[in-house]
């Protein structure tokens, strides 16, 4: 493994990366950053969680020049959160040597944004559209750019940034170094790498490494209406420390962590719908542990770095391996070991064979928590309690009591009647969730691109009636009907 003192780092960004307890590089790091210090274009295949920030990030910090006022590197993410992650990596490993990098999204104030472009960052990490808008009123310009970063393309091009990104980079005049970082490679990607890159080096990692090795990976066949006291079986059972919920649509989402809350679990949930300040909000109590579930659509959690996460739970199951890969990549991370449980009804099994053969993982089947089982999982819980305030508080003030208790009451009866306290009982508080119809099975070739997983914000709904079928194909049934019937006359 190679260390991050073999680069020739200089001096500021290694004390940074020691100062973040930085030593090892991981796989993506290792190749990529000789490769983005020598000035190469740079393709680089890779999940989440594998450590790309940091594998683009310092080149584009040891590219800055201090004397130089402009914007010299600008990084183009899918998702808010993901900007504000990446802003946040790189003003800890440029803040020894002053890069500083300003993070740039919709659903903030723009004047708020314009002000703080006066403090002159150095890089400013955008989504796409936010960017594009900022270039329109010229309040930010890209003339003395050196680097270009995109990450998560393939995520871009699901969410139908593809022009924007296109419009963005036809606007940077000066000479630039790109890196492209991306989970696949659909042919709009590779086509976007052709039109805007100078013989790109291209670095993968292979899908052995993509699916993190140190993550216990579990399913449990569900039907639709079993699901919710199932979850709640397996948090009692279970009791992470720290939770994500998966659910695959904003309503699905709303509805299950009210749901949680309502049978007394600390949850909350975060999607594409809520203002950036109550995500922002709900994802501080998630990393301060004031909450310990967090339940959240695909693109809300991406990019999220958290690393005490114990538990991935995929209430629905993603919608293609790729996105399997995103969401239990949440967990396991920093060398820490972490579980994730799937929920798969009968007729997504399909599905989950198509995840265990692009991962190369054999995902084991679980059963149903009993009610048995929780019991003894909240009984375990309360055990834990007990013998931790037993090792960690000052009890002088309760040994009086207790020696009375002792002499009056047998002391098996009394730690009994401790545990009953404390055991928490299961909740069955009624929860009506609405049905999610399950995932129909996708043929093989629709795994290959990027585009299946989510429509163009663009176009969706371009070619559709209200019905919501296909104008095309409802075209070309009836010129058929129509030749058909001439044919007979």
């Amino acid at each position: 493994m190679k260390k991050f003192s073999d680069f020739q780092l200089s001096q500021e960004v290694e004390d940074a990366l020691n100062a973040m307890g930085f030593e090892e590089a991981t796989p993506i790091q290792a190749e990529a950053i000789p490769t983005g210090l020598a000035g190469k274009d740079l393709i680089g295949q890779a999940q989440t969680g594998t450590g790309k920030t940091t594998a683009f990030g310092i080149p584009l910090i040891e590219q800055i020049d201090m004397e130089d006022r402009n914007v010299q590197g600008i990084v183009l993410a899918p998702t808010r959160e993901l900007a504000v992650q990446v802003a946040e990596e790189l003003n800890r490993i440029g803040g020894k040597k002053g890069v500083f990098t300003l993070p740039i999204y919709g659903g903030q104030d723009i004047g708020r944004q314009i002000k703080s472009l006066k403090k002159r960052p150095q890089i400013i990490s955008a989504t796409p559209g936010r960017l594009l808008d900022h270039l329109k009123r010229k309040t930010i310009r890209l003339d003395n750019i050196k680097m270009t970063v995109l990450d998560e393309a393939d995520e871009m091009l699901n969410m139908g940034f593809i022009e924007d990104i296109e419009m963005i980079l036809s606007k940077i005049t000066s000479p630039h170094q790109t890196m492209l970082f991306s989970a696949t490679m659909p042919k709009k990607i590779e086509a976007l790498a052709q039109k805007f890159m100078n013989n790109p080096e291209m670095i993968r990692v292979k899908a052995k490494e993509m699916t993190v090795r140190n993550i216990d990976q579990h399913y449990l066949e569900v039907h639709e209406k079993q699901k919710f006291d199932v979850l709640s079986r397996l948090l009692d059972v279970q009791s992470p420390d720290l939770a994500i919920v998966f659910g695959r649509t904003k309503k699905r989402v709303d509805e299950l962590a009210e749901g949680l809350k309502k049978r007394g679990y600390s949850a909350e949930g975060i999607h594409g719908d809520l203002s950036q300040s109550k995500r922002d909000h709900v994802i501080r109590l998630f990393k301060e542990k004031t909450i310990d579930i967090m339940v959240a659509t695909d693109v809300a959690a991406r990019g999220l770095d958290i690393t005490d996460v114990t538990h991935v739970y995929n209430f629905d199951i993603p919608q293609d391996p790729e996105s399997y890969v995103h969401r239990i990549g949440r967990t396991g991370r920093a060398g820490k070991s972490g579980l994730s449980v799937t929920f798969v009804t009968p007729r997504e099994i399909s599905h989950l064979r198509a995840i265990e053969e692009v991962t190369k993982t054999k995902i084991e089947k679980r059963p149903i928590p009993s009610y048995s089982d929780v019991i003894k999982g909240n009984q375990q819980a309360a055990i834990d309690r007990l013998v931790e305030t037993s090792d960690a508080a000052d009890l002088k003030e309760y040994r009086g009591t207790a020696e009375n208790l002792l002499n009056t009451y047998d002391s098996v009866t009394l730690v009994s009647a401790a545990l009953k306290l404390l055991t928490r009982e299961p909740d069955e508080t009624p929860v009506n969730l609405t049905a999610v119809a399950p995932l129909r099975a996708k043929k093989s070739k629709s795994r290959s691109g990027g585009g299946g997983r989510r429509n163009d914000r663009r176009n969706s709904g371009r070619n559709n009636d209200r019905n919501g079928n296909d104008k095309r194909s409802n075209d070309r049934k009836y010129n058929d009907r129509r030749k058909r019937s001439r044919g007979r006359k």
